[in-house]
């Protein structure tokens, strides 16, 4: 069955959030960043503590980001969405790879990321994200050598 048009507008709209997020990493624009999140956003990530709860928390990690790479880049792969009239959910891989400031050039490590998606004033922005990586459950190692 056929995806109804309004529903592959709003799925494009949440695609070029996403399209967004990808170019202001690589343009090391916070500001921007910043403005594809609720305000409200609760954060999964990967650093500590369990959860960042806001945009300035959210903030503060891609803040650290900026501080490590001298030019950073990022790719997603394999987005898969699930769109409703004000709720949308996404999945797929990402990878934060570049320069860091001593030189060294970095490949990164592909990770699992998970979007939750809020229409606010008919604007697609960030509730929730989690991103992951699969660890081996007997060694409690992180497994960071995985692609899609």
């Amino acid at each position: 069955m056929a995806m109804p048009v309004h529903r592959e507008a709003e799925e494009a709209e949440i695609r070029r959030q996403v399209d967004r997020i990808v170019e202001a990493l690589r343009a090391k624009d916070l500001d921007g960043l910043e403005r594809l999140y609720a305000t409200d956003v609760v954060s999964f990530d990967v650093e500590p503590p369990l959860q960042h709860v806001g945009v300035a928390a959210k903030s503060k990690n891609w803040a650290k980001v900026f501080e490590l790479f001298h030019e950073v880049d990022y790719e997603v792969r394999d987005l898969t969405l699930a769109v409703g009239d004000d709720v949308a959910f996404g999945h797929g891989f990402g990878r934060l790879s570049g320069t860091l400031r001593n030189g060294t050039a970095t490949n990164g490590m592909w990770v699992r990321a998970t979007f939750g998606f809020r229409k606010v004033d008919g604007r697609w922005l960030i509730a929730h994200d989690q991103v992951s990586v699969p660890f081996d459950v007997s060694t409690g190692t992180g497994v960071a050598d995985l692609e899609p």
